[in-house]
């Protein structure tokens, strides 16, 4: 006879869904607190992002892999200088290639112990990469777990470019804050020339959908000063609670 939790074929089958979704909160939740993750800056960012190879003639596309990189390192070296151990600010992506794999990558070139990395199981694309350690990494079925854990640690977020995943991301995190079931926190776009062409955010004041608070709280990044003053800054604030 085999006991039910050893049971692999009830284990992933329809009737045992809930049992893993508990398992995928309550196991990063044991990790986590062991590896002393109370907050992080979150990098979002299309896991299609390469860094530019030089070429003849300058291209009209920032490199958003090298600035996704120097920014983490500047991130990890502000955290690194201005906070004990235990109180530093983590660098957390959803550990995969393109920006996330840069962000990490910035990370490690001050301390590899900031990166913390969300991976999702998909069939393509992606695989943790390789500037996490194996026990800040985290394996994800579920997206909606994933993006549980993301705001569950967040202080700051800084969205690069990106594709329906990236945006998904974005919009969980205003949601959230918007209505109260997130603390409010600094939130920057880098990269003006892709956000501006992508969402119309004055729009949606214009038919009163949103706020203007909504919309004035999102920060444009062109560099990665204007970046990091702007997370920087934004942690300084007093933290306001929770609504709800």
């Amino acid at each position: 006879m085999t006991k039910a939790y050893k049971n692999q074929e009830f284990l992933l089958s329809d009737e045992a869904r809930g049992v893993r979704m508990l398992c995928e909160y309550l196991e990063p939740k044991q990790r986590l607190e062991a590896a002393g993750v109370k907050r992080a800056i979150i990098l979002f960012g299309s896991a299609r992002t390469r860094r530019l190879q030089p070429a003849a003639g300058a291209s009209s596309t920032p490199d958003y892999y090298a600035l996704a990189a120097d920014l983490a390192e500047r991130f990890a070296r502000w955290t690194t200088d201005n906070h004990q151990g235990d109180e530093r600010y983590f660098l957390c992506t959803g550990g995969g290639p393109g920006i996330m794999e840069a962000g990490h990558e910035g990370g490690a070139r001050v301390d590899r112990n900031l990166n913390i990395g969300f991976n999702i199981s998909l069939p393509f694309e992606q695989h943790i990469n390789p500037f996490v350690k194996d026990d800040h990494s985290y394996e994800f079925h579920y997206f909606f777990m994933r993006k549980f854990w993301f705001m569950n640690v967040a202080e700051a977020f800084v969205v690069f470019p990106g594709g329906f995943g990236t945006l998904d991301e974005l919009f969980e995190a205003l949601t959230l804050t918007q209505t109260g079931k997130a603390r409010p926190m600094p939130v920057v776009l880098f990269g003006k020339e892709f956000w501006d062409g992508l969402v119309n955010f004055e729009r949606l004041v214009e038919r009163g959908l949103v706020s203007r608070a909504d919309v004035d709280s999102l920060v444009m990044a062109e560099t990665v000063d204007e970046a990091f003053d702007a997370i920087v800054n934004g942690l300084a604030q007093p933290k306001r609670p929770r609504r709800i």
